[in-house]
Parts: structure tokens; sequence; C-alpha cells
């Protein structure tokens, strides 16, 4: 049975290297706290190296498990310029289709949030047979003006904005802050505790926000086109849909897997022959590890027996395992 391959519609790939690091100071005991004791202080650690290797151990990955292309969101505050094209060339180097950008904040300062504008800047305009967005973190680290500044950008450049949304009860504010900028164009990142309509396509990560103890919000309640993605835990796509499903089912039993079928992303243009046959929506709700067999791209086999064609797979691991090390250490 083959399809197109899927897409995964919001990742960190920057996140890969983060399995196995070392705990927190202490243990995060509110989303905010998980932000600053765990992520913000492996991002303030990266550096090139390490970008690029963690970005082809997601991009093998993510063929894997027959996901052909990823909506990336990033952030590495102490390695900004240069970084975007890093993940760009090492997932094309693997042979997934990538689009990327850089989460603006303020949280390092007026310099790295004008340097994570340019970087988006650069970045979209070298790339214009890419669909881009201008990136930002969430309201909760962007002043007023700096939140003007990134959505000025993304209108002088024809393009929206891949924000996280409402993530968390922090972040409360964000549909007040955002509805007067927002518009179809915008990827509105989690939107858990969103309180109003915005415009823009919803990106529901079921597995982290459960992860995070974030709560739940129906992703679709307000009427927005919804996508999946995995908030950078991987990019098994149907297993996200999975988990979509039975979280949505825990909240009205009578709901179908039908629903979150439609929120899967098809990427045309790329195909996917698959070791499990029908793929159908009731069937896939309930048979857990269905893989590829192999996987195309644009006419290129990129994919076969197990093994991606363009890279050696054993080589990606062992590189990523030693700049997952020398990430570790930095903490």
């Amino acid at each position: 049975m083959s399809t197109p391959g899927l897409v995964c519609a919001h990742h960190h790939l920057y996140s890969e290297l983060a399995r196995g690091m070392p705990a927190p100071p202490r243990t995060p005991t509110t989303f905010t706290e998980i932000l600053e004791l765990v992520w913000w202080r492996l991002d303030a650690a990266l550096d090139l190296e390490m970008i690029r290797w963690s970005a082809m151990l997601g991009a093998v990955e993510a063929l894997e498990r027959g996901t052909t292309s990823i909506v990336d969101h990033h952030a590495s505050p102490n390695a900004i310029e240069g970084s975007l094209d890093v993940i760009h060339d090492a997932c094309r180097e693997v042979g997934i289709r990538i689009t990327t950008c850089y989460e603006v904040t303020d949280r390092g300062g007026p310099e790295r949030m004008k340097a994570g504008l340019a970087e988006n800047e650069r970045y979209i305009r070298s790339h214009p047979d890419v669909q881009a967005w201008v990136g930002a973190h969430a309201c909760l680290t962007l002043s007023d003006e700096s939140l003007e500044m990134v959505a000025g950008l993304a209108k002088d450049l024809g393009t929206g904005v891949h924000i996280h949304v409402a993530e968390g009860t922090a972040d409360i504010d964000a549909g007040r802050r955002l509805e007067r900028y927002a518009d179809d164009r915008w990827l509105l990142a989690h939107a858990v505790h969103l309180d109003r309509h915005l415009p823009g396509t919803v990106l529901h990560n079921p597995r982290s926000n459960l992860n995070n103890a974030v709560g739940y919000g129906r992703p679709d309640r307000f009427g927005n086109t919804v996508r999946l993605g995995t908030d950078g835990i991987g990019a098994d796509m149907l297993e996200e849909f999975r988990l979509a499903f039975v979280r949505l089912r825990a909240e009205d039993v009578t709901e179908a897997p039908t629903t979150v079928w439609e929120w899967l992303t098809w990427d045309e243009g790329s195909r996917v022959e698959w070791a499990y046959d029908p793929m159908d929506p009731w069937h896939l709700a309930y048979t857990t590890g269905v893989g590829p067999v192999s996987v195309s791209v644009d006419g290129e086999v990129v994919y076969r027996d197990g093994q991606p064609t363009k890279v050696d797979a054993r080589e990606v691991r062992a590189r990523a395992r030693e700049q997952a090390a020398r990430l570790h250490a930095r903490l």
C-alpha cells in the first residue's frame, strides 16, 4: 500500500540530542520551570556542529517512520547566525523536505532578539522556493515592541508567523495580544489555553502536551484547520495520530478516528510504500508499529530496506552520540 509521505507540522530538531541529558538542578513542577530548567539551558549550550548532527539524526528518524517533510522551529541563542541553513542542508542531505525558522524571543536581550529576526529574514530570502515562516517563541517571552517587529517582518516578507500560543497557563494572554496581528498564514502551535478564535492553523502536539502536563484544549474548537506535530519528540506521525485520537476520545467517547485523520498532512511529491495494508484511520488507530518499506522524494528513492540511501544511518547515529556527549557535558 502506498501513500504520499507524512508531514511533521511542528518539530524542534535541536531537541534530538536531549535524550539522556543530565537531570536539571532541581525537579521542575510547572511548565514554566520545565522551560527554564531544561529547554532554555539546553538551547543555550548548542553550537552549529551539534545543530547539524541533531538535524541529521532527526531527518533519518523521520524517514524511518515515513515522514518526508518537517516544519521546524529552532532556538540556539549562542549560535544564531547561519543556524537555519545548517538545519536545512542537513535535512536535504538525508533527503527530506524541510522548512525552518528561528524563534525570536526577548529572553537573551535586544541584540539576540534582533539577530533572530535577521536570521529569519536571511533564511526566507535565500530560499524563495520554500514555504517559510518567521519564527517566534511565545508571547510570554516577547514584549509588545518585539511582537510588533516579528509581525511586521512577516508582513513585509509576505508570510505568517510560526509561534507557540497559550501552550501553558503562563501564556494565557496570548489570544488578546495576537488578535491584532494573526492572519490565515500563521501557525499557532499548541493553543491549549487559547481563549478566543485567532486566524491561522493550529498545530496540535498531543504527546508533548501530555509530557509537559499542560492540559487539553480540543484543537478544532474554534473552527481552525488543525495539523499534527511532535514538538520535537521524533517524527512518527502515525503514532501521533493514534495518541491524538485517544486523547480526543478521552474527552468525547463518541469521537471516531476519522476526525483526527483529517489533522494529518500528506506531502505530495513524495511516495511511501508501507508494510501494512490498508492505510485507513479505523485500522491505523488500533495498529501500532506501522512503518515504510521504501520512501521516494521527488522521484528519488531516499529510503529502502530499512536504511536511508543517501547517508549511512550508523555514522549519523555515531556522530550524533558524540555531539550529544559534548552537549551534555556543558549542562
